[in-house]
């Protein structure tokens, strides 16, 4: 499985982005998806994450009611809709994919990665 992330930028504090990750290659089956982001100096972190159907969708404390994760199976393509973003959301984002619908469990395919910059 190959994962193609896209939408970073530079915004100001306080704007909006939507970031897009789309699966190509092997994704027959169903399976999670998930971003995570890393700030220069700092560990990967998890964001958010979302099963098949899309019900089932998991956020960091840090991205609770600002981010809105969400996908479109008939486009292989997960989401990640970024609101009031705050100088300390700076980092660059990954899209990841699991072999299995666990939203929660550990994610097997990473994409290259996308920078957002936000400035105060």
């Amino acid at each position: 499985v190959q994962l193609q992330a896209s939408g970073g930028g530079l915004v100001q504090a306080g704007g909006s982005l939507r970031l897009s990750c789309t699966a190509s290659g092997r994704t027959s089956g169903s399976y999670a998806m998930a971003w995570f982001r890393q700030a220069p100096g700092e560990e990967r972190e998890f964001v958010a994450a979302i099963n098949w159907s899309g019900i089932g969708t998991y956020y960091a404390d840090s991205a609770k009611g600002r981010f809105t994760i969400s996908r479109d199976n008939a486009k292989n393509t997960v989401y990640l809709q970024m609101n009031s973003l705050k100088p300390e959301d700076t980092a660059v984002y990954f899209c990841a994919a699991g072999r299995l619908d666990d939203a929660l469990g550990g994610f097997d395919y990473w994409g290259q990665g996308t920078q957002v910059t936000v400035s105060s």
